[in-house]
């Protein structure tokens, strides 16, 4: 069975959420709430967990996050688990209440917090079931516009003063900013059937995709293809290297070596791990065994060819440094 992919690291900033199975509620009552509310309280206490915003919905939660100790699914096994076994106790039921594993998109902080907190702030609005956030209990949107020590848990003071340095100023360009429309980005991303596991700038992503490469070939993992290198990267480097164009590599005639197009076909498979029909779209073929037979040439000859060798070793290291640069 696969895996949700699950990056973590000491400090990573997350978005997650969860729903009930089917659809179904969740929460069945305003106890339901304060207990679920609690439980998030003793996790922030006992793991090192930071929350920043939560909106509790009647059949599914949203939470933006940030693990100190980059031990996100430590926190969520507790969260999860904990709420189950005492919903299922207080109401005489058993068995699963959420659908499955949490999904958790991790955030990148230098562009988009405050997005995600005005996403999952807006929620209720969005479905109806209030016209004022303030009136709205089950969301910490009054975290933000109050003082009192009943907020205190919440980490608030830095998606603030991403807001305004002056704290005099804070609540007021908060109250602005969550009564703006999202952002047509945020919207696309959110709208999407299959939500990425990364929502960041693209130099942030690819910081990501270089720390956390080597969880790209763990099958078991599913979006863990996303950590691999871009195919648009592989072809630049092997134009640069061999000093040719992209439309070379359309070319194949019967008889003819084109040595080029061979390699960034085979890299493409092995870095991107994209299908063999889907890489040989990337060439114009049409046929996946003429991909399969590429891949498989290159293979065999990188075990004894010496100038295979050296190429491949060349553009390897050539892709690496430009991995390490970003």
């Amino acid at each position: 069975m696969s895996r949700p992919l699950r990056i973590e690291y000491p400090g990573a900033w997350y978005h997650v959420m969860n729903r009930g199975r089917r659809a179904e509620d969740i929460f069945f009552s305003p106890v339901d709430y304060e207990l679920f509310l609690t439980i998030l309280q003793e996790t922030c206490v006992e793991w090192d967990l930071q929350v920043s915003a939560y909106c509790l919905m009647p059949n599914h939660y949203h939470l933006l996050v940030r693990t100190p100790s980059g031990n996100l699914s430590r926190c969520m096994r507790h969260i999860n688990g904990i709420y189950t076994q005492r919903f299922n106790r207080a109401h005489e039921l058993d068995g699963q209440l959420f659908r499955g594993r949490y999904k958790s998109v991790l955030v990148d902080s230098d562009s988009y917090l405050l997005e995600v907190m005005r996403y999952i702030h807006q929620n209720p609005l969005k479905a109806g079931i209030t016209k004022n956030l303030v009136q709205f209990k089950w969301s910490s949107h009054t975290a933000y516009l109050s003082k009192t020590n009943k907020w205190q848990w919440i980490t608030k003071d830095f998606l603030l003063y991403l807001l305004s340095e002056k704290k005099s100023r804070q609540r007021k360009e908060y109250i602005d900013f969550i009564s703006q429309e999202e952002s047509t980005e945020i919207e696309r991303f959110y709208s999407l059937k299959n939500l990425p596991t990364i929502l960041g700038s693209e130099d942030f992503k690819e910081l990501i995709k270089e720390k956390f490469r080597h969880l790209q070939f763990k099958q078991e993992i599913t979006e863990s293809h996303s950590l691999g290198r871009s195919v648009e990267e592989i072809l630049d480097v092997v134009c640069d290297y061999f000093e040719v164009s992209k439309k070379s590599f359309f070319q194949a005639r019967r008889g003819y070596e084109n040595l080029p197009r061979d390699i960034a076909i085979y890299l493409t498979r092995i870095h991107c791990r994209e299908t063999l029909a889907i890489t040989g779209s990337y060439f114009g073929i049409k046929n996946y065994s003429t991909v399969s037979s590429v891949v498989a040439r290159v293979k065999d000859r990188r075990k004894q060819d010496a100038v295979i060798i050296e190429h491949l070793a060349r553009l390897e290291e050539v892709l690496n440094q430009g991995q390490r640069q970003t």
